[in-house]
């Protein structure tokens, strides 16, 4: 008899589990965002000041502080899912994702993702050590330089297309690629490689942050690009829910508020 009891529990609790999924720490496919409960969001979290973990061990960011007043407007739950950023396709077409919100590039990538409309105009800038002699990209021929892995940057040096900067990385020693940026810039400090290519939110941010000095974006910029959500290709149900939430969060005032307390103001373009 107890045997039987301990059956029927054992096969209870697998149909519970079944139902309710794994703690819940992803949102699933077709019971998440559209239905008001939880909208999971995909980040780097070594990409600030867009996504990162700050002196409190809390993940925090332009794009999550964004994301969380979004989930407000529609009473979603908030999951802010950090992500390797080079798996980040197989994480969103999977359904572990709801969309990809982090200092996320769409120029190149138009076709490849179902875009918010864009909210941050970004460069691709090139970092050297202040000292280095270096003061304009050419000045990269046969130097190593360094670049966040799957990033724009990277993307930017290795077309061909018009607009890419394939040309110039070909005239490196090397172009290096790192699992995130602070791993580039203690690198650099190092004296392994001589320049980052990056992002020039995240490069100010980098800069400012270590506070010596030591570092400077050269003037000439490898390009202009935009920052959007990215959505699974054909999602744009949610798309245009979060797009609604955007607008109205820039006509209440809350998203220059946070492109302020970020120091970005400058930088964004959300109409």
């Amino acid at each position: 008899m107890k045997k039987k009891l301990l059956a029927l529990l054992l096969m209870s609790a697998c149909v519970f589990t079944s139902l309710t999924g794994c703690g819940g720490e992803y949102a699933k496919e077709g019971q998440t965002s559209s239905s008001g409960q939880k909208f999971t969001v995909g980040f780097d979290a070594e990409y600030p000041p867009y996504g990162y973990m700050d002196d409190n061990g809390d993940y925090t960011g332009f794009d999550l502080e964004l994301a969380a007043e979004v989930c407000k407007l529609n009473n979603w739950e908030l999951v802010k899912q950090p992500i390797v950023w080079d798996n980040k396709d197989n994480e969103l077409n999977s359904g572990a994702l709801d969309c990809i919100w982090n200092g996320f590039t769409m120029n190149g990538r138009e076709d490849k993702y179902t875009w918010s409309d864009p909210y941050v105009d970004n460069s691709q800038v090139v970092v050297v050590a202040k000292d280095s002699g270096i003061s304009a990209p050419a000045d990269l021929k046969d130097k190593t330089v360094g670049v966040q892995a799957a990033s724009a940057a990277l993307d930017l040096l290795k077309s061909d297309e018009e607009g890419g900067q394939k040309a110039l990385s070909d005239t490196f020693k090397a172009l290096q690629e790192f699992a995130d940026y602070n791993t580039a810039f203690v690198e650099l400090e190092a004296g392994s490689i001589d320049a980052i290519a990056m992002d020039i939110g995240v490069a100010q941010y980098q800069i400012k942050n270590r506070g010596d000095g030591k570092y400077i974006i050269l003037e000439e910029h490898l390009n202009s690009e935009k920052y959007a959500i990215g959505f699974k290709l054909g999602n744009e149900e949610l798309r245009d829910k979060v797009n609604k939430s955007l607008h109205d969060l820039k006509a209440n005032g809350k998203f220059d508020e946070l492109a302020k307390k970020y120091e970005l103001s400058e930088m964004t373009c959300l109409e």
